[in-house]
C-alpha cells in the first residue's frame, strides 16, 4: 500500500464537484427505518438497529423559543461571562472600544446591527483565549436629549440646573431601555462598569484632554463665521449637519454698478456705465456684501445686451451661458484678464453710500454663475478668508433666531432671513433696478441634523480647535490604521481635508461646561492649566452640575484667585458632544498610551466619532486611538429605503424577538436577529424585513436538523474513553477530520476579518456539501447497523463528535443561545460547564495526513462517475467494477480495498454500491446491460517532480443480491434472510 503526498486532478469532473453530486438521498432510502414499514421481515429487526436518540428538539418556535433563550442566558450565566473572562489568565487582550450610542430614544435595528456585530467579534476573541476589553458607553449630552426632556415646556423660565436635571433623567431612562435590549440580544459586556459622558470621572478625563490641547495652542477663541442653527439657537460643527439634496433656494442674478474703473483698464468710450453681474443662492446675504471676487488668471469681458444695451462684466467663458439664460445676444465690447480688475470699486445696489471693492480670490470657479462672486464675510467661510486677507468688515446682520438685526436697516429688521427676509431683499433689488433674473435652484444645503431645519452661516465668538495644524499628523497616523472596507479610507481623508477648524462651543445648558471665566467688564477670558485642572477635579468629585452650584471663589483655584484682579463670571457655553465622545479613549482605555484593537461603527461616524477621536488623540498623544476601523452600513428596509414611520417600514428589534400584537408577526428570538446581522454584507446597506428574517429563521432551522442528527448519533458515546485514535480510523473518517480542520481554519480567518457573512457561507457549504450530501449519506449503514462497540462505528462516532463540537463552536459567536443549548446535550464535558468557558474549535495537525486526501478524493471522482451513470436510481442496487491500470492510482484504491471483491470495504462504503470489484482491466464477460464509463487522472507527486496519467474504467450492472431486511443493503442471498454481517450481529444479541 502506497500513501504519498500527491494531488489527483480528475479530467472528467472538477475537484470540488466530487462531493457535490447527488447521493445523499440514495443511502437515506436504503437505511431509513420507519415504524410504519411492513412486509416480509421488515420491522422485526428495528430494535437491533442503533437509531439516533436525543432530547434536542428539531424545532423551537413561539413562547417555547423565547423561554429557552432566557433559560440559556440564566443557566449558562451570560451576565457573568464578561467578568469571568476578565479574571482568567490570558496572554493577549483584545480591546474593542465601544462608540457610545445616543441616549435619546428606544433601541432600534441600527443599534442591533452595531452591537451584535461587535459582540460576534468579542465572543470569538474570548473563545480563542484572549481577554476581551469591552466597556459599553452612552453619549448623554446634547440638544436632542434636552429638547425631548423638556418637550413642550421649552427652556423658558428654567434655570440651567433645572434643564440639566430633566435632561439627565431622560437620558437615564433611555440608557436603561437600551441596556436591557442589548443584554436580551446576548451582548457580552461589562454592564456593571459602563461609561457615561455625564459621569463626573468621565468629564474630568475629557477636560484633561481639553487642557492639554489648550496648552498646545490648539484650542482658541475667535470671532468667525460658523454654521448656526436658528431652530436650535446654537453653533454647529460639520459633523452635526445633514445635507438636503432637495433644498430649494431662490437664486438671483443682480448687478453692482461699477463706480470706479480699475486703473489697469484703459478708459474707453462706452465703459462708463458698466455693471458687475453676480449670482447667489442666498439673496438675504446681499445687504452684508463687502466685496466682489474675481479669478486673477481668468479672462473677463464687458458685454452689451442687444435687447436693452446694458453693459455687464462677466467671465469670458460664462458669456454663452449668460446669453442663453437672459434670452438675448451678448456683444463683446472689451476683454481683459482678471488681474486687470484690481482697484475697481462698485456701488452697493441697496446701500448707495457703500463702496464694494473688486478683489482677487482663489475660491472663484467657472462652474456656475458669472465668474464674479458676491462676498459677504460674515456669512460665508471662504468669504471670511477674503476678509481676513484684505481687512474687511465682518459685521453680523443676523441674530441667534435667524432674523435680521438693526444693522440690516429698518426695512429688514426682525425679518427671518430664510423666509420673508429673502422676499424683501429681492423686492428691494427689483425696486432699485438691479435684479436681472430670479430662478428656482434645487441644490444640496446644510440642515441641523437634530431639528431637520436649514442652518445659516453667521459669525459669533466661539471656541475652536485648529484642525488645520493637526491635519498632516492625523493623516500620517491614519496610514498606520487598518480600515475595513479599505474604500472608507478615502472618505476619512477627504473629511480631514475639508475641515480647517472645528467649532467646539455650544450655547446650551446640557453638556460639559467649557472651563473658562470672563472678566465682567472687559470680557477677557481667564483659562490656563491651573484653572482647568482645578475644575476637572471638582467635576470628578461632584459632577459638572457644580459649575452652576458653586461660587466663583470655589471654582477658581486659590493660587489663581490671589493673582487675578477684578470681577469674573463663569462661561455659559458647553462643549460639542463630538468632543465629549471623541475624548472617550482617555476615559475608557485602561492605559494612557494604549490603543484599541478596533473601533466599529456606522459610516456616518467617518465625519463624526472616528474623526473626533483621531484628532483629539493625535493632538494629545500623536497617534490614533485605534489600530483598525470597521465601517458598516445602515439598516434599511427590504426595498433599500431609509426607515421612516411615515413609510411604515420601521423594524422594531423588540418585535422581531418577541413578536407583535398582530398574530401574523411571529416571535423570531434573539438568535434570528443575530443571524440576520451575521449573514448580511455589513460593509454596505443592510436590508431587513419579513423576507430577511424568515430566511434567517429557516437557515437556523436547517442547522438545528444537522445538529440534531449529530447529537442523536453520539448519545451513547463518551469521547473521553471511547474515542478512536485517528491513525486507526477508516480513511473516510480521517478524511472528514481533514475537512473539519480546513473548515475551522476558514472560519477562524473569516471571524478575524470581521466577516461573519463568510463564516455563514463556509458553514453552510460544509454542512450541505461535506456533511449532508456526502459523509452522512455514506456512514449511516456503519452507524446504524454495525455492532455498537465496533471499531468502525466508534471511529465514525469519534468524527461525528468532533464535527459536532467544531460546528457548535463555529456558530457560537453568532448564535450563542443555540450553541449553549447544543452544548448542554452534547457528550464529553462536566456538568455545569458551558461552551463559552471551554474554548475555541479544537483541531489537530495530525488530521492532515499525507496521501489521505488524494486517496479519498480519487475515490470520490470515481464515485461521481458511478452515480452519474445511474441518474435517479438507488446505487445500492448495483455492483460496481473499477478497472485501473497499474500505478499510483491503483495503489491508492488498494488502500481503501485490499481484497479484489468486497461488499464491506471502505471503497464499497464510499461508492454506496452493493459490491465493488477492483482490478487492472475490465472482465471480457460483462453482461450486455452493463453501463461503461471511462476517465483519466493526472497524478502529481509533491512539487510536480513526477507526473503520471492514470486511466480508469468502470462497469455498472444490477446486483443479483437480495435486500437484507435489517440493513436494507443488497447483500443478502434472498429477501427472507439476513446478510452475513447482520446475521452475525443478530445472533450475538440473542
Amino acid at each position: 500500500m502506497l500513501l504519498c503526498r500527491i494531488s489527483l486532478v480528475s479530467q472528467t469532473l472538477p475537484r470540488w464537484g466530487r462531493r457535490s453530486q447527488r447521493g445523499g438521498g440514495l443511502l437515506l432510502r436504503a437505511v431509513s427505518f420507519s415504524s410504519s414499514q411492513s412486509g416480509s421481515g421488515q420491522g422485526q429487526y428495528r430494535d437491533t438497529v442503533l437509531l439516533p436518540k436525543t432530547d434536542f428538539p428539531m424545532k423551537l418556535t413561539g413562547q417555547k423559543l423565547l423561554d429557552k433563550e432566557l433559560e440559556i442566558q440564566q443557566d449558562c450565566k451570560f451576565a457573568d461571562l464578561y467578568s469571568w473572562q476578565r479574571e482568567r489568565k490570558a496572554k493577549k487582550e483584545f480591546c474593542l472600544h465601544d462608540g457610545p450610542p445616543y441616549a435619546n430614544g428606544d433601541p432600534h435595528v441600527g443599534h442591533a446591527l452595531n452591537k451584535i456585530l461587535k459582540d460576534i467579534r468579542n465572543r470569538f476573541e474570548m473563545l480563542r483565549g484572549r481577554q476581551v476589553h469591552y466597556v459599553p458607553g452612552w453619549d448623554c449630552h446634547g440638544l436632542p436629549i434636552e429638547l425631548k426632556a423638556l418637550g413642550e415646556l421649552g427652556t423658558s423660565g428654567l434655570s440651567p440646573l433645572q434643564i440639566r436635571q430633566k435632561a439627565r433623567e431622560f437620558a437615564e431612562g433611555a440608557i436603561a431601555r437600551q441596556m436591557a435590549a442589548f443584554q436580551r440580544w446576548g451582548v457580552m459586556a461589562d454592564w456593571d462598569q459602563c461609561y457615561y459622558t455625564f459621569d463626573g470621572a468621565y468629564e474630568a478625563a475629557q477636560l484633561k484632554v481639553f487642557q492639554e490641547m489648550h496648552s498646545k495652542g490648539l484650542i482658541y477663541q475667535d470671532y468667525k463665521p460658523v454654521f448656526w442653527s436658528p431652530s436650535s439657537r446654537t453653533a454647529l460643527a460639520e459633523a452635526e449637519l445633514e445635507y438636503n439634496a432637495e433644498h430649494v433656494s431662490r437664486a438671483i442674478y443682480t448687478t453692482f454698478p461699477l463706480a470706479t474703473l480699475p486703473p489697469n483698464i484703459t478708459k474707453e468710450a462706452g465703459l462708463d456705465s458698466v455693471s458687475v453681474l453676480v449670482w447667489t443662492t442666498q439673496p438675504w446675504t446681499i445687504p452684508a456684501n463687502q466685496a466682489i471676487c474675481y479669478m486673477p488668471n481668468a479672462q473677463y469681458s464687458v458685454v452689451k445686451r442687444l435687447d436693452n444695451s446694458e453693459l455687464l462684466l462677466v467671465a469670458t467663458e460664462r458669456t454663452a451661458n449668460m446669453a442663453a439664460l437672459l434670452g438675448t445676444e451678448l456683444e463683446v465690447v472689451s476683454t481683459f484678464t482678471g488681474s486687470q480688475l484690481e482697484g475697481g470699486i462698485c456701488k452697493h445696489p441697496t446701500i448707495p453710500s457703500k463702496e464694494v471693492p473688486l478683489l482677487p480670490a482663489n475660491h472663484v470657479t467657472m462652474a456656475k454663475g458669472t465668474g464674479l462672486v458676491h462676498t459677504a464675510p460674515a456669512h460665508g467661510m471662504e468669504d471670511y478668508s477674503v476678509a481676513s486677507q484684505f481687512k474687511l468688515s465682518v459685521d453680523c446682520i443676523v441674530n441667534e433666531d435667524g432674523k435680521f438685526t438693526e444693522l440690516a436697516g429698518p426695512e429688514l429688521h426682525n425679518l427671518s432671513v430664510m423666509n420673508e427676509g429673502t422676499d424683501r431683499v429681492i423686492s428691494m433689488l427689483k425696486e432699485c433696478g438691479s435684479l436681472v433674473k430670479e430662478e428656482r435652484c434645487v441644490h444640496s444645503y446644510p440642515y441641523d441634523w437634530r431639528t431637520k431645519q436649514p442652518v445659516v452661516i453667521r459669525p459669533s465668538k466661539q471656541w475652536f480647535i485648529n484642525t488645520a495644524s493637526l491635519k498632516d499628523k492625523a493623516k500620517e497616523a491614519l496610514q498606520k490604521v487598518r480600515v475595513l472596507p479599505e474604500s472608507a479610507r478615502s472618505s476619512l481623508l477627504a473629511m480631514l481635508d475639508r475641515r480647517t477648524y472645528w467649532c467646539i462651543s455650544r450655547q446650551r445648558s446640557w453638556g460639559v461646561p467649557i472651563p473658562v471665566f470672563y472678566h465682567r467688564e472687559t470680557g477677557e477670558a481667564l483659562i490656563n492649566k491651573h484653572t482647568v485642572s482645578h475644575v476637572a477635579q471638582l467635576f470628578k468629585e461632584k459632577g459638572s452640575d457644580c459649575w452652576w452650584e458653586l461660587p466663583i471663589e470655589t471654582l477658581l483655584p486659590a493660587a489663581v484667585l490671589k493673582k487675578v484682579m477684578g470681577d469674573y463670571i463663569r462661561g455659559e457655553d458647553v462643549l460639542d458632544i463630538w468632543f465629549d465622545s471623541g475624548a472617550s479613549w482617555a476615559a475608557v482605555l485602561e492605559e494612557s498610551d494604549s490603543r484599541a484593537d478596533a473601533y466599529v461603527e456606522g459610516k456616518d461616524q467617518i465625519g463624526g466619532w472616528f474623526q473626533s477621536s483621531l484628532l483629539t488623540s493625535v493632538a494629545v498623544r500623536n497617534k490614533a486611538p485605534y489600530k483598525s476601523l470597521v465601517v458598516h452600513g445602515f439598516a434599511v428596509s427590504e426595498k433599500g429605503e431609509k426607515m421612516s414611520k411615515s413609510l411604515g417600514n420601521v423594524v422594531d428589534p423588540d418585535v422581531v424577538i418577541n413578536g407583535g400584537k398582530d398574530p401574523s408577526t411571529p416571535a423570531f428570538g434573539a438568535d434570528v436577529l443575530r443571524w440576520w446581522v451575521a449573514e448580511s454584507n455589513v460593509f454596505s446597506e443592510v436590508q431587513i424585513g419579513p423576507n430577511a428574517l424568515n430566511s434567517a429563521r429557516d437557515s437556523i432551522s436547517k442547522l438545528r436538523r444537522t445538529l440534531k442528527f449529530l447529537l442523536g448519533n453520539v448519545h451513547s458515546f463518551d469521547p473521553r474513553s471511547q474515542a478512536v485514535d485517528p491513525k486507526e480510523m477508516h480513511y473516510i473518517d480521517q478524511y472528514m477530520l481533514h475537512l473539519l480542520r480546513e473548515f475551522s481554519i476558514k472560519v477562524t480567518d473569516a471571524y478575524s476579518e470581521f466577516d461573519p457573512g463568510r463564516v455563514i457561507r463556509v458553514l453552510q457549504a460544509f454542512i450541505s456539501r461535506d456533511l449532508s450530501s456526502f459523509y452522512f449519506s455514506i456512514i449511516k449503514d456503519r452507524l446504524y447497523c454495525d455492532p455498537e462497540d465496533s471499531l468502525g462505528r466508534r471511529s465514525c462516532q469519534t468524527v461525528l463528535e468532533e464535527i459536532l463540537d467544531g460546528v457548535t463552536r463555529s456558530i457560537a459567536p453568532i448564535l450563542p443561545h443555540l450553541a449553549e443549548e447544543v452544548y448542554l446535550h452534547a457528550p464529553g464535558h462536566d456538568e455545569g460547564e458551558t461552551l463559552f468557558r471551554s474554548g475555541w474549535i479544537k483541531s489537530s495537525s495530525v488530521w492532515r495526513r499525507p496521501g489521505l486526501e488524494e486517496a479519498v478524493e480519487g475515490a470520490c471522482a470515481i464515485r461521481d462517475s458511478f452515480l452519474s451513470s445511474i441518474p435517479g436510481k438507488n446505487s445500492a442496487q448495483y455492483d460496481l467494477t473499477i478497472a485501473i491500470e497499474p500505478g499510483l492510482l491503483f495503489e491508492l484504491m488498494e488502500s481503501l480495498q485490499e481484497e479484489p471483491t468486497s461488499t464491506s470495504s471502505q471503497l464499497c462504503e464510499l461508492m454506496m454500491s452493493s459490491r465493488v470489484k477492483l482490478c487492472s482491466e475490465l472482465p471480457r464477460d460483462l453482461p450486455s446491460d452493463a453501463l461503461l464509463k471511462h476517465g483519466t487522472f493526472l497524478i502529481n507527486l509533491e512539487g510536480g517532480v513526477i507526473r503520471e496519467d492514470s486511466a480508469y474504467s468502470i462497469a455498472v450492472v444490477p446486483t443479483s443480491a437480495a435486500r437484507c431486511p435489517r440493513c436494507r443493503r443488497f447483500t443478502a442471498e434472498s429477501t427472507d434472510c439476513l446478510c452475513p454481517r447482520c446475521q452475525t450481529i443478530v445472533s450475538q444479541s440473542q
